[in-house]
């Protein structure tokens, strides 16, 4: 039976609730299912699941929209139970729940009545179909038994037939038994005249004369047996020595800093300068309107309704919107972010999702499907890409300070992708904030790792914590933290070994890392460039983080970092698949080769870029 039946409004008021149901639900699976499924724009899917380990429940929950009216239908029900009247039970909720409905009403009690009498319906059916279903599969069951006995007694007929038919003579006049053989000796299946032909031939399958011939080559280039000479190939221009010129580098083409030798033969380098590029706001140019539904032209003009009736409709008004209508603008969208480089799977669920919350609407008066659909898009862009937390890291350093405990971020991801430079620029934003920063070297897997940490830590003369290599690097993480409360550091980053999402070892070992430390801040540095691959990179480290964990609530990651975002032009779609696969916001963005080239990801920036 359901749990629950829940009718509200977008905007949060809740209308109308049953709870005569069942009992009270476990944990918040409406607040999860809000958050997580209908502003992530998911609300297209058919149903979502709901797990309470720490309530012992598991619930699924099934939706349904009135756009016209802005109603949200939502059923919750134990997931052990199949119910198959659910979504009719929503279909006829919805139709006579907005038949009373009144913007400036807030009692629905006179609805309690009519909800039992459609529930009652809606089981009947329900009952009928599953009776149904069991007679046509017990029908199939019989009519598939009475074939095979009839397949059985023709088999048995042909037996007994052949059997009754032995002992007659072939062409030869030799006696055939009802085994087929022929005294005691199996006939053959093909004549006799027939292979020998096929041995005598030239052109058969099995010609001795062509193999012999073959053999006889040898791997040289002869006349072939038509008489075709084969062409002799051309030779390959071989590559020619570089000569490598022994002539000094000239100045000119020397950018290395400039640095003094001490009297103990350690290298001083010149402290790093320039603001950081997080403290400074990106103004985005605010195009006309008339860029923005260029594009979509040529998707209304190629519906079925045709370019003239729809002009007509958006003059007339008052045009329920139905899914085949959106279709031919929503496929140049999702044609358009694809292009893009947003992963083929999030552009067809996001179209799917702004499909659910358009269709039923009415369109208004001189109002092009187009636009409407693309002003959909946009606003669902901004939702997904707009965190749903707060991501003021200097705020939270500086809450964790009061308690006399540093500030822990670990830096994860694949290799190659840049987790120590982009730690350094962290480390040198941090400094412009007047906060003592500590460097952890917990890559002790990769060779040169240490040295290039170091490199950092003594451009920027920041202190590190380093143990060398072939150390547990959860070990190497935790007394370096016991070192930052020991020295008063405020913020403690920790550079960890790229691993591939795959490799089991290295990822159970940064499972132990974050377990074992509990970092307050877990952060994913992934490149701008890749794409699909990223959604791949993000789902299997989370997936990872979740099966190896070694309590109950699992740590997974908290925020991304997207570098080298400054080679990909217009290629931004990356950053919205790898926050719409996670969930989790982009707190940094990677854009140049300097310390100061790390600014925040400016949404608005993104969502017109994706749509331009």
């Amino acid at each position: 039976m359901l749990e629950e039946l829940l009718i509200f409004t977008r905007g949060g008021l809740i209308l109308w609730t049953c709870k005569e149901l069942g009992n009270a639900l476990k944990g918040s699976p409406i607040d999860t299912l809000i958050r997580s499924c209908l502003l992530e724009e998911r609300s297209a899917n058919v149903s979502y699941d709901y797990d309470a380990p720490s309530a012992g429940a598991a619930y699924t929950l099934k939706w349904t929209f009135h756009n016209e009216l802005n109603l949200v239908f939502v059923a919750v029900y134990q997931r052990i139970l199949r119910l198959l009247y659910v979504d009719d039970l929503l279909a006829a909720v919805k139709r006579d729940f907005a038949a009373i409905y009144n913007p400036k009403r807030v009692d629905y009690h006179d609805f309690d009545e009519i909800f039992r009498q459609l529930q009652k319906e809606a089981e009947a059916r329900a009952k009928e179909l599953r009776k149904v279903k069991q007679v046509t599969v017990r029908n199939s069951g019989n009519s598939t038994i009475k074939k095979q006995g009839q397949a059985a007694g023709q088999k048995n007929e042909q037996r007994t037939s052949s059997d009754s038919g032995s002992g007659k003579e072939d062409a030869d006049g030799n006696s055939v038994k009802s085994n087929g053989t022929m005294n005691g000796i199996k006939k053959p299946l093909f004549p006799r005249n027939v292979i020998e032909e096929d041995a005598n031939s030239n052109g058969g399958a099995f010609d001795v004369n062509k193999l012999q011939k073959l053999r006889s080559k040898g791997g040289k280039k002869t006349s072939t047996a038509v008489g075709k000479v084969s062409k002799t190939e051309p030779k390959k221009a071989t590559k020619k020595n570089r000569v490598w010129d022994d002539s000094p580098v000239e100045s000119q083409l020397d950018f290395t800093d400039p640095a003094k030798e001490r009297e103990d033969g350690e290298e001083v380098i010149e402290a790093v300068r320039g603001e950081s590029l997080m403290d400074k706001e990106e103004v985005v140019s605010s195009d006309s309107d008339d860029e923005v539904d260029e594009a979509p032209k040529n998707a209304q003009q190629s519906s079925k309704k045709g370019w003239f009736t729809s002009v007509i409709q958006s003059i007339s008004g008052n045009t329920v919107l139905e899914k085949s209508d959106l279709q031919p603008a929503l496929k140049v969208l999702k044609d358009r972010l694809m292009t893009k480089n947003v992963a083929e799977e999030i552009a067809e669920k996001l179209c799917e999702s702004v499909a659910a919350s358009l269709e039923g609407k009415k369109l208004g008066s001189f109002t092009r499907i187009s636009s409407t659909v693309h002003t959909a898009m946009e606003e669902a862009l901004l939702r997904i890409l707009t965190p749903k937390r707060s991501i003021d890291i200097l705020r939270d350093v500086h809450v964790s300070k009061e308690h006399g405990k540093p500030y822990v971020i670990v830096f994860v991801g694949v290799n190659g992708v840049g987790k120590s430079t982009n730690l350094a620029k962290v480390a040198y934003w941090l400094q412009q904030h007047d906060l003592k920063v500590m460097m952890a070297a917990c890559d002790t897997f990769r060779s040169g790792a240490v040295e290039q940490l170091r490199t950092h830590a003594r451009r920027l003369q920041v202190p590190i914590f380093e143990k060398g290599y072939e150390k547990d690097p959860a070990i190497v993480a935790k007394e370096a933290i016991q070192e930052a409360i020991h020295n008063r550091s405020d913020v403690v980053l920790v550079d960890t070994a790229g691993r591939m999402q795959d490799n089991e070892p290295l990822m159970r070992a940064l499972s132990k890392l974050i377990n074992l430390n509990k970092p307050d801040l877990v952060l994913f540095v992934g490149e701008a460039l890749v794409g699909n691959d990223a959604v791949d990179q993000l789902t299997k480290f989370d997936q990872k983080l979740a099966d190896l964990a070694m309590t109950p609530s699992a740590r997974l990651i908290d925020g991304i970092l997207l570098t080298k975002f400054d080679t990909i032009d217009d290629k931004v779609g990356a950053a919205l698949s790898m926050v719409y696969i996670s969930g989790s916001p982009v707190m940094f963005v990677g854009c140049g080769q300097s310390y100061a080239d790390l600014k925040k990801l400016n949404v608005k920036s993104i969502v017109k870029t994706l749509l331009k």
